[in-house]
């Protein structure tokens, strides 16, 4: 196995290894190390795999959780990441409207466009790193309110077919992705359950900051977000056939970059189950509304050592 870096602050490329294979424990916890360091790893070649198989592979690494929340109609293990029904073209981390964020997400490529279609990660505890001090203390302060109603319009401008006249297997996708309401009381700042960083949790789900008004949640939102996507702290991937990547959910955001036009695309993801985030004085998240018990289990990773 060789690890091989891809940027100063996200990324790597993991050679060498074929997932299929009988993994030993050395190789899992050499992957889980690599994504712990680099919060995106990414494995080419991979032909061999299919969904069966992707999800055997990530019940080696950890739990694995329900499809979804809600979304559960195209497959109740394995989520469909179908551009006929939605772009994820927005800054987000995956399911943080429940109170048990994931730990980590598999994606895998099926479909591919022609062109376009690339995926951009940006690491959310370098973002709080390179924080002044002032902001710091501010971030540290703050809780938000994350739900699966969002403002689906906000990132299309009008004359997109998305903000005029919704398709109806759009339509359909939104309806059951809030079918059921979630709402969820999270810290702006958590510390990471495994390597103890302080990371920002931002992301497209959240509706406001707790105990601000909607012109200062935007404000303060707003500047802290943009620390998370400077350029500088993402890493862009070019998605080809067999492709695999894994990301550290805790650490992270992604954008699924919809500069494809009409053309189908297709991924599989599968998710592994995480714990209910802590700000930095202990206290825990807090569930407004929704109970994901059926989607996942909590689970509470050792700390690393030291």
């Amino acid at each position: 196995m060789r690890v091989v870096k891809l940027g100063a602050h996200i990324g790597a490329r993991v050679d060498g290894v074929r997932l299929a294979d009988d993994l030993d424990a050395t190789a899992l916890t050499a992957i889980n190390t690599a994504l712990l360091e680099h919060k995106v790893i990414f494995f080419r070649g991979q032909d061999h795999l299919d969904d069966e198989g992707q999800l055997a592979f990530a019940q080696r690494l950890g739990t694995t959780t329900a499809a979804h929340p809600t979304v559960l109609s195209r497959g109740t293990r394995v989520l469909p990441i179908d551009s006929r029904y939605d772009k994820a073209n927005s800054w987000h981390t995956d399911v943080t409207f429940v109170d048990r964020i994931p730990k980590a997400s598999l994606l895998r490529a099926v479909t591919l466009p022609d062109y376009g279609g690339t995926t951009v990660w940006a690491n959310t505890a370098t973002a709080y790193a390179q924080l002044p001090g002032p902001l710091r203390i501010l971030a540290e302060n703050l809780w938000a309110v994350h739900t699966n109603r969002y403002d689906y319009t906000a990132d299309h401008p009008a004359g997109d077919q998305r903000h005029d006249v919704l398709a109806d297997t759009v339509r359909e996708h939104r309806a059951e992705f809030e079918s059921e309401y979630f709402e969820t009381e999270h810290p702006v700042v958590r510390v990471h359950p495994e390597t103890g960083e302080r990371v920002l949790l931002l992301g497209h789900f959240v509706k406001r900051l707790v105990g601000l008004g909607a012109t200062e949640s935007a404000t303060l939102f707003n500047l802290l977000q943009a620390r998370i996507t400077k350029l500088e702290n993402t890493v862009r991937w070019n998605w080809a056939p067999g492709d695999l990547a894994i990301w550290d959910n805790r650490a992270t955001q992604h954008y699924a970059v919809a500069d494809y036009d009409d053309q189908f695309r297709r991924l599989s993801r599968v998710t592994l189950a995480g714990d209910v985030p802590v700000d930095v004085n202990g206290a825990s998240s807090r569930v407004i509304a929704g109970d994901a018990g059926k989607y996942s289990a909590v689970i509470a990773p050792v700390p690393l050592a030291g």
